[in-house]
């Protein structure tokens, strides 16, 4: 079966950057990285999830923590140069992000949003992020992403 062509995918595409793309089954009663870790195999501290949040001064920004972390809002606001944040509500992610819960990518979004991603990243030479849609990640070098969607690099769990 031939796989969907994200926002997400176009982009690297365009900008030829190399990935691969992995499927797995989406189970709609649990859509955490914890999940789609375990479908893929693959250590939990490798597959990303992204969150979305608002700062008190600098408005939308997001975090991209490992599967298994939660972010630390304090260490999230301290990054991002605000006094404090918070998750955005779930009604607010696709008009904000063009992405729904479960298959939103920090690549692609509606808006450049400024966006952090966890030290723990530089653990490994690949993470996997969401490619845009639930069922689908990509793989790439870390390095690629953290260049590409213009990631810092932060303390964020």
């Amino acid at each position: 079966m031939k796989q969907p062509k994200t926002n997400a995918l176009r982009l690297l595409d365009a900008a030829h950057i190399p990935y691969q793309t992995v499927s797995y089954e989406v189970d709609e009663q649990d859509l955490s990285a914890t999940h789609v870790a375990a479908q893929l195999g693959e250590d939990i501290g490798r597959v990303f999830k992204t969150i979305v949040l608002r700062g008190d001064k600098s408005g939308i920004f997001v975090c991209i923590v490992p599967g298994d972390c939660e972010v630390d809002l304090k260490k999230a606001a301290k990054a991002s140069a605000n006094k404090s944040c918070a998750p955005i509500r779930m009604q607010e992610l696709l008009p904000l992000t063009g992405y729904i819960r479960g298959g939103c990518s920090p690549i692609g979004m509606k808006r450049p949003y400024p966006m952090y991603i966890h030290q723990t990243c530089n653990d490994y030479d690949r993470i996997y992020l969401s490619a845009g849609c639930r069922g689908m990640q990509v793989c790439l070098l870390t390095a690629d992403i953290i260049r590409f969607a213009r990631l810092t690099v932060a303390d964020l769990v």
